[in-house]
């Protein structure tokens, strides 16, 4: 009986989280806040990216160019 109650808790919490996210979702932006959410996620994407390249690259100069530009990344991230 126990394990019933709590299996319909947790789908009771996920149902909350998925109408709280279509509420967000649903509230108009702003162009200057769609363009801001799209920077961000182009910035992850390529951090990401980065991030794979740097487990298999062999080169240390292309180590290096890979590192420089993962910083400039993340110091993008950081400023928005």
């Amino acid at each position: 009986m126990a394990r019933g109650w709590e299996s319909k808790a947790v789908e009771d919490q996920l149902e909350e989280l998925v109408r709280a996210r279509q509420e967000i979702a649903a509230v108009p932006k702003s162009p200057e806040t769609i363009e801001l959410q799209r920077k961000r996620e182009t910035l992850s994407l390529g951090r990401s990216r980065l991030l794979e390249q740097l487990q298999n690259v062999r080169s240390n100069a292309h180590r290096q160019m890979l590192e420089r530009s993962l910083q400039a990344i993340e110091a993008e991230q950081a400023a928005l």
